[in-house]
């Protein structure tokens, strides 16, 4: 049950929408306020479109774009033009948003960020992804987890970017620290078409979770996004999903969070989020709560290394046109340059 999209809305439901938003081309600061102006007009009629909407969702690269520029005239910062903008669209259509940054990042590359905004204007989600999309993205490796926050109704939530998909361990940290609704924000293209459905319905069903998830949508004369809104239920059923590749379409659907705490609670077959630190508890009191799985104990102890690591033809971006990197993961550029200096 969707409740018609959205449209007949139950005491308990949270109304979601996604915004299949135009693919953008900025290349200017008067470009990124013209693409600013253009989200907030969309803030607005997601409010006029429905009124039963709790939080509407825009894609990763709603604001910048699919040109992978770092130019840092047009990179965002939290105390920037472009969140205030955000914050006073959802404070003034009383609506909660997601929204999508490129964020400055002096001496390192920028960061690729997400942030949930509530209806009275506060930031309360701040996220930077964990995994760009290489080798394509030059993106910082994000480095402040995910957070889970109450998001609508009370609802835990998490955001997760584009990429971050694909790993299922992102979906079930999101899910271990208690989110009931996953939002997942992507600038993906027609060939991700499938792999995109499948994992958003295995993230969902493999850690009863909501998940709700959304790409651009249209051409730039460069590249075509593809849409693909999809809400999926808990169950991994497909709740409401964009299918026609209309830009600037708003896909809806009331989601419950409520039957997903039901659900973490009272299944049995199939409630793998409990399961997987509770191995075979039938034969065993509690389960088995140990570790057996090899690659969570290498990359917890630094050292990850998979049986073909020597035989790895793509390790950095130099193939896209990007600079091979030489400072390491947590150094700043000066840090980096001082320590070839010394060498």
């Amino acid at each position: 049950m969707s409740g018609l999209g959205g449209l007949n809305k139950s005491e308990n439901g949270v109304v979601i929408g996604l915004v299949q938003l135009q693919l953008p081309v900025v290349e200017t600061k008067a470009d990124l306020a013209a693409q600013t102006d253009r989200i907030v007009a969309m803030v607005g009629k997601a409010r006029r479109n429905m009124g039963t909407m709790d939080l509407v969702v825009f894609p990763e690269y709603a604001l910048h774009g699919l040109s992978m520029d770092t130019n840092p005239e047009i990179m965002c910062s939290l105390e920037g033009p472009e969140v205030a903008a955000f914050r006073k669209a959802c404070r003034d259509n009383h609506i909660w948003g997601c929204f999508s940054i490129m964020e400055l990042n002096p001496g390192g590359m920028p960061y690729n960020s997400g942030i949930v905004i509530n209806d009275q204007g506060e930031l309360k989600l701040y996220y930077r992804k964990m995994h760009p999309w290489v080798p394509v993205e030059p993106w910082e490796p994000g480095d402040l987890g995910i957070p889970v926050v109450d998001g609508p109704k009370g609802c835990k939530l998490a955001l997760i970017i584009c990429h971050d998909g694909m790993f299922p361990e992102m979906a079930r940290e999101c899910a271990y620290k208690g989110a009931e609704v996953m939002i997942r924000t992507a600038g993906y293209t027609a060939p991700i078409r499938e792999s995109w459905r499948f994992t958003n319905q295995s993230n969902a069903f493999c850690n009863l979770m909501v998940t709700a998830n959304v790409c651009m949508c249209g051409t730039d004369g460069t590249f075509d996004s593809m849409g693909e809104a999809m809400i999926v239920n808990f169950d991994g059923t497909v709740m409401a999903h964009g299918t026609t590749g209309r830009a600037d379409e708003i896909v809806t659907a009331e989601v419950r969070p409520d039957l997903v705490r039901q659900a973490r609670k009272g299944w049995g077959v199939e409630n793998n989020i409990y399961q997987l630190g509770h191995r075979g508890y039938v034969a065993v009191e509690g389960g088995a709560g140990d570790c057996p799985y090899t690659y969570m104990r290498d990359l917890a102890a630094g050292a990850y290394r998979v049986p073909w690591e020597d035989e790895v033809a793509v390790t950095d971006g130099t193939g896209f046109g990007f600079p091979r990197p030489t400072r390491k993961y947590g150094e700043k550029l000066a840090d980096a340059a001082e320590e070839e200096e010394a060498a």
